[in-house]
């Protein structure tokens, strides 16, 4: 059998030693965008260049304490939100039920900047009253997920225009009303960052990953995000 030859034998044995090394040096060389999350709704480029995204409009709405609300009660927060309604006898309990399960998932204090945001689409019936033993029989934690009712064209309205979900009195529908499914995720800058099946337990997993995600890119400046 033919030997290597000796200077031959040290040059690879030399690069076996140093290759880890020269692969971490040549790997912080390089540029890595940090993944974010993408922007939904309508977006437009201004004058300076700086893209501008589809922001959820602010709101006055009644909570379940007979409180006003709006969207300044949520500054600086991420928000899940969705639409419900608590005679709803199709996928509101098992959306409800998910975001309960969601608010445990994220009972950590680290997460206290997150909050659970649910709106009506029966206002008639859904008064502050119906809303608090509502959340109750859910096992809200009311100091972090807020039932709102209000005006009910002013709530289709924010789904529609706000949310981005369909939100509609439709007499032949079970209830008496249509609405979306999808939880919301809102940024603490009222951008839409994502859309999940509020009754699909994969998808709200999802959300939850995608909240450590968004919290994480809020705290990273934005030449961070590149290296």
């Amino acid at each position: 059998m033919k030997t290597l030859p000796k200077g031959f034998k040290y040059t690879i044995l030399l690069l076996l030693l140093l290759g880890p090394g020269l692969f971490l040096i040549l790997l912080s060389k390089g540029t890595h965008k940090f993944k974010t999350l993408p922007y939904y709704g309508f977006k437009e480029v201004a004058t300076d260049g700086d893209t501008i995204y589809h922001t959820v409009p602010d709101f006055e709405f009644t909570n379940q304490n007979g409180e006003a609300v709006s969207f300044a009660d949520f500054k600086d927060k991420i928000v899940v939100a969705d639409f419900i309604f608590t005679t709803c006898p199709t996928i509101c309990p098992i959306m409800t039920k998910q975001m309960t399960r969601l608010q445990w998932m994220l009972e950590d204090p680290s997460f206290n900047n997150v909050k659970f945001l649910s709106h009506s689409v029966n206002p008639t019936h859904d008064t502050p009253e119906v809303l608090m033993e509502y959340a109750k029989a859910n096992d809200a934690d009311l100091s972090r997920w807020t039932f709102v009712t209000g005006d009910q064209q002013d709530i289709f309205d924010q789904g529609f225009e706000g949310y981005l979900l369909s939100t509609q009195e439709d007499s032949g529908a079970p209830g008496g009303f249509l609405h979306s499914s999808n939880f919301v995720l809102i940024d603490k800058d009222r951008h839409i960052r994502g859309f999940y099946d509020g009754t699909s337990t994969t998808e709200v997993d999802d959300l939850v990953s995608d909240i450590k995600m968004l919290m994480k890119e809020e705290t990273m400046t934005e030449e961070e995000k590149v290296q």
